[in-house]
Parts: structure tokens; C-alpha cells; sequence
């Protein structure tokens, strides 16, 4: 769903990127891992930033900045994973429509409050528009014997114009509010389910058993990616 390249900030200010992917959602184990293999140990280096992502969600990658936590991040790519294909779509075109878009936060929240959104899929014009509402929706009947004289298209402009909705370019649909209102079922990181509080420093060498210090010192010794000292970020800017 979402991948982050965590990097050690301490070494990156000493002229040195040292950084790996982690792929969300995910489990504590893998990100102290993770961390054991940049270098980011909880005592000589504490601190770590994000410097690329990539996600199935189109667009995404804009929204999401250096500093996220990774906690709030494998949350929201755990409500990612769940969706089925409609609520997919209908997330990647509420985005695109554009509101609350502006933090993880929101973009948690965004997912708890797809129900205040129509979406179509397969509407991809005024035209298609037009059709929906009146073959879908029933929203007007038009006689049989006048079918063909119908002015589809600017019946679906009148709709577009006066609903203010959106043609999704990414996922071929058309989405629009249906003015329910927004509840917060998330304010921060104090709402957290327990168990997508990943983010955990490596254990100390002496309290990890012997054959898990091994596995730890493997891929410690593994290089990290750094081919390149800032990757770019997903459609960034």
C-alpha cells in the first residue's frame, strides 16, 4: 500500500544517506530491523525522515511529508489494505476532489467518511453524466418515443455545474459530495489502535537471543539503498 524510504538523519547531516524501504502496513519487528540496518539504534542516532514513497494510490505521495510518523502511516495503509476495489476507487477520487487532503490525519479520517461521497464509476463526461442519473438514478424519465432527442450531455452539464463535482482522471469516475457531514473519528496519535504502533528502537545486543543477534547482525552488514542522496518523492511537487 504504502512505501516509505526511512532515513538516518543524523548521518544524513553528517553527508552520509543511510536508508531503506519500509513497506506498510507492517509489523514492530520488521521496522527495528529496519532501523538496526541504517544505524538509527535509540542512543548514538535517534532521529529519522522520510525521503520518498511510493504507493498504489495515485497522488498520494503529494500529501505525505519528511516528518510523518511511521506509526500514523501504517495505520492509514492498514485501512488502505481493507477497502475493497469500490471503496479503493471512491478514496482515490475523494482525493482528487480535494478536500481533507491536507495531513495523514486527514487522510485517516478521509477513509472513515467515504460514505458522505457518491461515486460512479465509468462516468467519465457530462454526457456519461447525464445518462447515469437518468438510466442509474432515475432521477428524471424521458419518454421512450423521445430518447434519442434528449440532450444527454447538457442535462449532465447542469448536474456537473450545479453539484460541484469532480471526473476523476485517475480512476474514470465521477464523485461528488452528498453534503453528510464529516466526523473526526481520528484527532491524533492519542487515537492510535495499539497495534499499529510500530515504531520501536532495536533491542540492545546482550537482551536479544543469540540466533536473533545473528539475524540482526546480517542485515545490518546488508547495504542499504542509496544510490541517489535525495530520492525523489512520487509526483512531487
Amino acid at each position: 500500500m504504502i512505501s516509505a524510504y526511512v532515513t538516518n538523519l543524523g548521518k544524513y547531516n553528517e553527508g552520509e544517506l543511510c536508508g531503506a524501504y519500509l513497506h506498510l502496513p507492517a509489523e514492530k519487528p520488521q521496522v527495528q530491523a529496519l532501523l538496526a540496518r541504517i544505524g538509527v539504534d535509540g542512543v548514538l542516532y535517534e532521529e529519522t525522515f522520510i525521503t520518498d514513497y511510493e504507493t498504489d494510490v495515485e497522488g498520494l505521495s503529494r500529501y505525505m511529508g519528511e516528518y510523518e510518523s511511521v506509526d500514523e502511516l501504517n495505520y492509514l495503509a492498514a485501512l488502505l489494505q481493507d477497502m475493497d476495489d469500490y471503496e479503493f476507487e471512491k478514496f482515490v477520487a475523494a482525493i482528487e476532489y480535494g478536500e481533507y487532503t491536507s495531513s495523514v490525519k486527514d487522510l485517516i479520517n478521509l477513509t472513515h467518511n467515504l460514505d458522505n461521497y457518491e461515486f460512479y464509476p465509468g462516468v467519465e463526461n457530462e454526457e456519461d453524466l447525464g445518462r447515469y442519473y437518468i438510466d442509474e438514478l432515475s432521477a428524471l424519465e424521458v419518454p421512450e418515443n423521445l430518447e434519442q432527442y434528449f440532450d444527454y450531455e447538457a442535462y449532465g452539464r447542469d448536474i456537473y455545474l450545479d453539484g460541484g463535482g469532480v471526473f476523476s482522471e485517475r480512476c474514470g469516475g465521477y464523485i461528488e459530495h452528498n453534503h453528510g457531514s464529516f466526523i473526526e473519528h481520528y484527532s491524533g496519535r492519542d487515537d492510535l489502535p495499539d497495534e499499529h504502533r510500530i515504531f520501536a528502537y532495536p533491542d540492545p545486543p546482550d537482551k536479544m537471543p543469540i540466533k536473533q543477534q545473528l539475524e540482526m547482525f546480517a542485515k545490518m552488514m546488508m547495504p542499504p539503498a542509496a544510490d541517489k542522496l535525495t530520492p525523489a518523492r512520487e509526483e512531487r511537487g
